[in-house]
């Protein structure tokens, strides 16, 4: 008989497929993963609930789907004996886990099948686990922490979080923003999984800053705009240069990291601070505008993000991301990159100092730059080759007319 195979409920409204598991005709054993599916900047294979044979796939890479969206049609020949029942009182095979403990009181967990058969595998108990997922999930790589020996570390946090182990103590607990949880479980996952290398240099932009001032001051004079360009306006459309001249930087991997996607347009995230919060609109097709262009969108987008009015559509699509701290303070940095980019550029505080000319030193205005690129794809000469052209424009920007 067939049986179908629905979209389980995971804790979001839509997701996309990024990657189907199975074959038509292949035979499938219960909980083997089907597809891979992405949201909320996470992604989740979605396990099989049954064992069968696959004889129709519904879904396709790159569709979005919601939960009871119908994935796949199984032929199996018992439906009864097939179907998971679980040893312990469950409330959904799907998402939730009960069960009993040293006659203790229930203990509820929010987990996948994968990741329960992988805390089985591991012979570790989920009551130990901090899950960190949307709604108190327990996620792969809350697991993997648990297993890089950092116990430990997890049971003082719990022991801090007792009320009673501070009852001489003044303290207070600040609950972390759904954005907060979205961008950590996000970094850390690009961390753990990309071969970071950092690149650093330091840029001249005595003659940049020089012609930027003067033409703000000349368009204020013609009262032609009161908004100011910046110096990010020029490193975008400069990074949107090197990127037409390095197609490498402008490209992505595959999810089994066997293919490179090179992209044949230019979008650029830029990262914005909204009250800790952190958010990075993209501009769009940046090699067809010009930086009067570009410094009116920037200027837009960061007002919508501080406003917390930004679309779907103004942060997504992005080939590469430049993370500007010039307008905090401190000097070199590491940025993560956003996968999945495989490079990101980091910009610092800009600061006057003696630079040697050949006969004398004179005072300059040197720029901080750091380039964090995914070492799978980009070696570090090419690398080196790529920051030192951005500097040479960014020294000249004669160079852009070239």
């Amino acid at each position: 008989m067939d049986i179908e195979v629905k979209m389980p409920d995971i804790g979001l409204d839509e997701v996309e497929v990024i990657e189907i598991l199975v074959n038509i005709n292949e035979t499938v054993e219960l909980e083997q993963g089907l597809i891979t599916v992405e949201g909320d900047k996470t992604s989740m294979e979605i396990p099989s609930p049954i064992s069968g044979v696959v004889k129709n796939i519904c879904v396709k890479v790159g569709e979005k789907i919601k939960t009871s969206s119908l994935i796949m049609v199984f032929k199996v020949k018992d439906a009864t004996s097939c179907i998971r029942k679980e040893k312990e009182n469950c409330l959904d095979e799907n998402i939730h886990l009960n069960f009993k403990k040293n006659s203790k009181e229930d203990n509820f967990f929010h987990a996948t099948p994968v990741v329960r058969r992988l805390a089985r595998n591991l012979n570790i108990d989920l009551c130990n686990i901090i899950a960190t997922g949307p709604k108190n999930r327990i996620l792969k790589e809350d697991i993997e922490l648990y297993q890089n020996n950092i116990k430990d570390n997890i049971l003082k946090e719990r022991k801090k979080m007792d009320s009673n182990y501070y009852s001489e103590e003044k303290i207070e607990e600040l609950k972390l923003s759904d954005i907060q949880n979205i961008i950590g479980n996000n970094l850390h996952k690009n961390w753990m999984n990309i071969p970071h290398v950092t690149q650093f240099d330091e840029v001249d932009i005595t003659n940049l800053e020089e012609f930027r001032k003067k033409y703000n001051n000349d368009k204020k004079i013609q009262k032609e705009t009161s908004n100011c360009i910046t110096i990010l306006a020029f490193i975008i459309k400069v990074v949107a240069y090197a990127l037409e001249k390095f197609p490498i930087f402008n490209s992505s991997l595959t999810i089994d990291n066997k293919k490179i996607i090179l992209k044949k347009y230019i979008n650029i995230g830029f990262a914005v601070d909204v009250n800790n919060d952190l958010f990075v609109p993209v501009l769009k097709n940046v090699d067809k505008k010009n930086i009067e262009q570009l410094s009116s969108e920037l200027i837009l987008l960061s007002e919508q993000a501080r406003k917390r009015q930004l679309n779907i559509s103004d942060t997504t699509g992005g080939c590469f991301t430049i993370s500007n701290l010039g307008g905090i303070g401190g000097g070199w940095f590491s940025p993560i990159i956003n996968s999945p980019e495989v490079a990101i550029l980091g910009v610092s505080k800009s600061q006057i100092k003696p630079l040697w000319n050949g006969k004398e030193f004179i005072p300059s205005l040197m720029l901080p730059i750091s380039l964090s690129y995914n070492h799978r794809v980009i070696n570090g000469a090419y690398a080196a080759r790529f920051i030192t052209y951005i500097n040479k424009i960014l020294s000249d920007i004669h160079f852009l007319i070239m």
